[in-house]
């Protein structure tokens, strides 16, 4: 490359200071609409985008949201352990925009949308029909942080979807749903935001063949963790049909879940029930698998 056509962008520091993320840093995050209901049964909702998947590899996923500790949406979630995450559509966002209003302490926010409240399969708060995915929660736990932050660990109980939605491919259902992507605010007062209608697909293939250089020592604390149990055939075999991308993580997660069960070795019975515990499926390690898993 010409260094002197493409010349390296010249670099600054910016000071560290209380709301760096809406001053400079840019977050794009998911924007949702959590309803909830407080001890006393009464609707709110709030717009909240500090929101991401926890344990996906585990048969009963949870999620993480955060929230400050003082709002009315994690105060309910505190007091009635439910909620449901609406994920609202770009052409909504006006809509979207009234519920992160600060309305009083009792107002149902969905009261001054065109949004359409409808009855939740799993939970009491309701949902929001125009939103396209959804996904209602039980509070699995609440860790209170210091001075002004909450974070809520949510069980998922139902994902419930616009339908025909899932049966699409990610290149065609993320333009249809079209949600809005935030991407930070000036002063809590201004908010701008992206779309998902514009998709661009990217393959990732195999990596080229690459010899790594052997580091002192390694093939010795590699030889440590294979001692760290004992496993029998069966189980070995199991560990052998697993994408070779994953054996490490597997072999850690089996061990580490049986010592703290107190086995002193790995059987195939207990690694068919861990698998089954946590979804450790063939459809889900088909997803894994790569042109080399599949040729030997």
């Amino acid at each position: 490359m010409d260094a002197q056509a493409n010349p390296l962008p010249e670099k600054e520091e910016v000071r560290i200071r209380p709301f760096w993320y809406s001053d400079y840093w840019i977050f794009p995050k998911l924007i949702t609409i959590v309803t909830t209901l407080d001890k006393h049964g009464r609707i709110n909702a709030g717009a909240y985008s500090h929101i991401m998947q926890h344990d996906v590899m585990h048969k009963n996923p949870r999620i993480l949201l955060g929230f400050r500790n003082t709002s009315h949406t994690f105060n309910n979630i505190r007091e009635t352990g439910e909620f449901v995450i609406n994920c609202p559509k770009y052409d909504t966002l006006a809509d979207m925009m009234e519920t992160g209003r600060f309305y009083p302490d009792g107002a149902n926010e969905l009261d001054y949308t065109n949004y359409t409240m409808i009855p939740s399969r799993k939970v009491k708060p309701p949902s929001i029909a125009e939103c396209p995915q959804i996904i209602e929660c039980t509070v699995d736990k609440i860790y209170e942080l210091d001075r002004t932050q909450g974070h809520v660990l949510g069980k998922m109980e139902a994902i419930v979807m616009d339908k025909g939605l899932a049966a699409l491919p990610r290149a065609e259902r993320l333009p249809a749903m079209n949600l809005p992507v935030g991407l930070g605010d000036e002063k809590r007062k201004y908010y701008f935001y992206t779309s998902t209608h514009d998709v661009v697909m990217h393959e990732l293939g195999d990596p080229p063949d690459v010899e790594v250089e052997p580091v002192a020592g390694e093939a010795e604390e590699e030889a440590a963790e294979a001692d760290a149990m004992e496993w029998d055939a069966q189980a070995l075999e199991m560990l052998d049909g697993v994408p070779k991308a994953l054996q490490k993580m597997v072999r850690g997660q089996v061990e580490g879940a049986l010592l703290d069960r107190g086995e002193k070795a790995v059987t195939g019975a207990l690694f068919k029930g861990l698998a089954r515990e946590f979804g450790l499926s063939e459809e889900l390690l088909d997803r894994y698998r790569t042109d080399a898993d599949t040729a030997a």
